[in-house]
């Protein structure tokens, strides 16, 4: 046979062992609706191809569309486990571009909330990584305490989950006389349970062995990723936005920022465990100083920030949430640009799964602690 009639075939990049799986879209442990393609060989997972777009619902685009005001309650939809940061960095950046005086009673009360809610995110990360991994009892305790959160929450904006409470310039509404009195004994309550979640997670030997050593991400390469919040502090970066570019009035209060060592996905764990007795400790400061007076500035009924852009950045519970805006003087955002750190945190998963077990997928997925409906908006 002349060699030019020889047909070669295309290299296909698979051999007889290897074969790919779907994880998702509709899987528990994607925590909503995200798919992963995985390339096996045997067990061990070769490759991880992530798809997004399944919650895309144009919300920058529709955010061009709206007065500044109206994009506040869109923000509750972005990161919907931590509505109340995702409202306050959005004012933020509003205020910042317009020049707008914040009264000092409402940053506390914006202080305040955002910590609870970093608490109450901290916990269904908590509980839901549990049951990822067959601890069912720590989803009951974490759902139980965050259950109270709420029910402070709901005292004072009448919502559990969307409340779009902050506003550009202060607060709508006062706390409630009984909130003070109601927070502190939460507080008191939640303390003694942290040392439980020790009892069942941390000081448990198949937990330890379970999660010690995977997934890791090393400093350089988080870096190289822009990885930010929990998962940056447990690779060894102490960065955080509160204490290295304070807003509102954090640097107004002690707390220690958690770090860990290898970037495992156990360092991933403990330092959102940390974190909220940290958090705990920021919201006693701030009752004990709540001052008296004002909860939102004088504010002009038409708002129409001067030309120009800004970006500003605040620390969610996942990480660096930011927002872009560029005002052309009108009523409404020439552009309006989300800084998502659940997406950015999401696109290392292909660097710190490859090579793992594929059972271990679901231990190192949920140690990124993703909400799909800021990585897809």
């Amino acid at each position: 046979m002349n060699p030019q009639e020889i047909e070669i075939a295309e290299p296909s990049h698979e051999t007889m062992e290897e074969m790919y799986v779907n994880m998702g879209p509709q899987h528990p442990s994607t925590h909503g609706v995200l798919r992963l393609m995985l390339k096996l060989n045997g067990e061990v997972v070769t490759e991880i191809i992530p798809y997004l777009g399944y919650l895309h619902r144009c919300h920058e685009k529709i955010g061009e569309n709206r007065t500044y005001t109206q994009i506040i309650p869109y923000t509750d939809r972005l990161d919907y486990l931590a509505s109340m940061y995702n409202n306050f960095g959005y004012v933020l950046t509003v205020e910042r571009l317009v020049g707008i005086t914040v009264p000092e009673r409402a940053e506390y009360m914006r202080v305040i909330l955002g910590e609870l809610q970093r608490i109450a995110s901290h916990l269904i990360w908590l509980g839901t990584f549990g049951l990822d991994l067959g601890n069912f009892t720590i989803f009951m305790y974490c759902f139980r305490e965050r259950e109270k959160i709420l029910d402070l929450f709901e005292s004072v904006s009448g919502q559990r989950l969307n409340y779009a409470f902050y506003r550009i310039g202060g607060m709508p509404l006062d706390f409630p006389d009984s909130f003070v009195t109601d927070c502190q004994a939460f507080l008191e309550w939640f303390k003694p349970r942290l040392p439980e979640y020790d009892a069942i997670m941390s000081d448990n030997i198949i937990f330890q062995k379970r999660v010690q050593g995977l997934g890791k991400l090393d400093a350089k390469t988080a870096i190289d990723y822009a990885i930010s919040g929990p998962m940056l502090r447990a690779s060894g970066i102490k960065w955080d936005l509160r204490r290295n570019d304070p807003y509102s009035i954090y640097d107004r209060f002690e707390f220690d920022i958690p770090v860990g060592t290898s970037g495992d996905v156990w360092d991933r764990y403990m330092v959102r465990r940390i974190e909220m007795e940290e958090s705990v400790k920021i919201v006693e400061q701030a009752l004990r100083g709540l001052p008296s007076g004002e909860i939102i500035g004088k504010m002009p009924k038409k708002l129409k920030p001067p030309v120009g852009d800004i970006y500003t950045r605040v620390e969610s519970p996942r990480g660096e949430l930011g927002f872009y805006l560029v005002s052309d003087g009108s009523e409404k955002p020439y552009r309006y640009k989300v800084r998502s750190p659940a997406f950015v945190n999401l696109s290392v998963l292909p660097v710190i799964g490859t090579g793992c077990l594929v059972a271990d997928v679901v231990a190192i997925l949920g140690s990124i602690d993703i909400v799909l409906g800021e990585v897809d908006r």
